[in-house]
């Protein structure tokens, strides 16, 4: 089968490598597309191995068919997407949602699963919350394909939402995906920002350690402070006092190195809350651009430039 392998200078080649043998509990899927994710970017750079076990190709989320029952699915990967062929834990595997072109599913399922983990099961948000109770959202990087989704899940789910962007134009652009208010980051001050809007009860971010202190700073008394990415940096300072005082939680995680029962138990989750939303139009996957497969270089080069709007999709075979 066809795949993109990692090369010993950290560049992307398509090479021909036998199909996977799949395990006891794993089925095998003939791939339509892959989505692209920063992890992926990580991993090709050398600074994110995949966990024990997992394929060594990059690629942690596709769309296609299962072999065993032709059935259109997306499936959840620790890595080895960007490829003809993969074998993944039943357990991982969801019917493909109907509202969306199988060739865009691709770009739905990790980041369906990072934002249903992160916010729901981990910082608890409610579901449809009466408005005396309504939680405020702050996403950092809402037009991103993490943030894009997120902006309209939060909405989705009731609550109020704020987020940071990179310019003036994603600003009109994180407003239409669902955020009540968005800011530069570059040109707004966003600590006084968010303070001035009322702060925050739950933040999801993606700078990591640099952002530590200030996110602490705008969470509102009992706040959650989910972290799911170090782009800036995995050091930060933290006032430990101010934590206490607010009585709030900073939280850890990631999904890739979870278990399958883990991951089938987050799955069950996001296709309950998610996939609803997707059938009334309440969450679009935007897609910045649909790349071949053997152009993926070309796909992690925008995302490394920054300025897209949602996902980038490897396509590779066309949907029956």
């Amino acid at each position: 089968m066809r795949a993109m392998a990692i090369t010993d200078d950290h560049e992307l080649e398509l090479v021909e490598v036998p199909e996977p043998v799949p395990s006891e509990g794993e089925v095998l899927i003939d791939v339509v597309a892959a989505g692209v994710n920063r992890a992926d970017l990580m991993q090709v750079a050398g600074k994110y191995p995949p966990p024990p076990g997992a394929s060594p190709l990059p690629g942690l989320e596709v769309s296609g068919y299962r072999r065993d029952t032709g059935e259109a699915v997306v499936a959840l990967l620790a890595g080895g997407g960007y490829a003809e062929v993969v074998a993944v834990p039943e357990a991982q595997v969801l019917p493909a949602p109907r509202a969306l072109p199988l060739t865009d599913a691709a770009g739905v399922i990790e980041v369906a699963a990072t934002v249903v983990s992160n916010l729901m099961l981990e910082a608890d948000l409610p579901v449809d919350p009466p408005s005396t109770e309504q939680q405020t959202v702050l996403v950092h990087g809402g037009t991103g394909g993490i943030g894009s989704f997120s902006l309209q899940f939060t909405r989705g789910m009731g609550a109020r939402v704020l987020t940071t962007v990179g310019s003036d134009a994603a600003v009109d652009s994180a407003v239409e995906l669902g955020a009540d208010m968005a800011w530069n980051r570059h040109t707004t001050d966003v600590p006084a920002a968010v303070k001035d809007a009322g702060g925050a009860d739950v933040i999801l971010d993606i700078v990591g350690g640099p952002a530590l202190e200030d996110n602490v700073g705008m969470l509102n008394e009992f706040g959650r402070l989910v972290i799911i990415a170090t782009m800036g940096g995995s050091v930060g300072s933290l006032d430990v006092g101010a934590l206490m005082r607010k009585r709030a939680r900073v939280i850890g995680t990631t999904v890739r190195s979870r278990a399958p029962q883990d991951k089938g138990r987050i799955l069950a989750r996001t296709r309950e809350l998610v996939w609803p939303l997707l059938e009334t139009g309440e969450i679009r996957v935007p897609v910045e651009a649909r790349l071949p497969l053997a152009e993926a270089a070309r796909g992690h080069k925008i995302l490394a430039d920054g300025g897209h709007l949602g996902k980038v999709i490897l396509e590779v075979a066309d949907p029956r």
